[in-house]
């Protein structure tokens, strides 16, 4: 674990990417894959696949859990994006994927009397190798982390979007056993109300809550 000093995190939207009326926002789940002593991936009880935790993190006033996301700014791409609100939200910093998890378009109920043409994201989230975790983090009094279970991930994911892009990332693990295990147990989750609604699916991504 590093003991990086504290950068201090991005604030305001002077620098915020629009796509006509979209604020366009990058993130990641991070994860790791847990290894022996001889740095081996260790597999579940049944041999395969890989055991494997992602990296979750709290908000205020909420016990359920949502992964690293924000804006993307102009001075950087879109995975430079990805990476710093990893670091920022959740302290750690990593090797991304450059295969998106997929892309969702969702909307504030919260803007739904606002006039701002402004007020609908469009998200593309990534995976993210975990290999640096920090001691210090400059949104850590806000944003507390937790390494979970896949299966513990289904159950603390607040929006739908979050466990769909888990699920593409556990697929592309090869990581299929926890899907399944943990879809019974999340079925009943679905119907929560978010502080988001959906809206269309983009033409490469699934609609999503947010």
């Amino acid at each position: 674990m590093s003991s990086d000093a504290v950068a201090a995190a991005r604030k305001g939207r002077l620098k915020q990417r629009y796509d006509n009326e979209f604020r366009l926002v990058a993130g990641c789940v991070p994860y790791r894959v847990k290894k022996d002593d001889e740095g081996n991936p260790c597999s579940s009880l049944g041999g395969d696949p890989a055991e494997v935790e992602v990296l979750m993190i709290s908000t205020p006033n909420r016990a359920d859990m949502v992964f690293p996301k924000g804006g993307w700014e102009d001075d950087e791409d879109v995975y430079e994006a990805a990476s710093r609100e990893a670091m920022e939200e959740a302290g750690v910093k990593g090797v991304i994927n450059r295969a998106a998890l997929g892309h969702w378009v969702f909307k504030s109920k919260s803007s739904q009397n606002s006039t701002s043409p402004r007020v609908s994201c469009k998200g593309c989230i990534f995976a993210m190798e975990v290999t640096e975790e920090l001691e210090s983090w400059p949104e850590q009094e806000t944003h507390s982390r937790r390494w979970v279970s896949p299966a513990e991930a289904y159950q603390l994911c607040r929006y739908d979007w979050m466990r769909e892009a888990l699920t593409a990332l556990l697929e592309r693990l090869s990581v299929i056993e926890p899907v399944a295990a943990a879809a019974a147990a999340t079925q009943e989750l679905t119907d929560q109300t978010g502080i988001y609604m959906m809206l269309q699916a983009s033409s490469d991504g699934a609609v999503a809550l947010c």
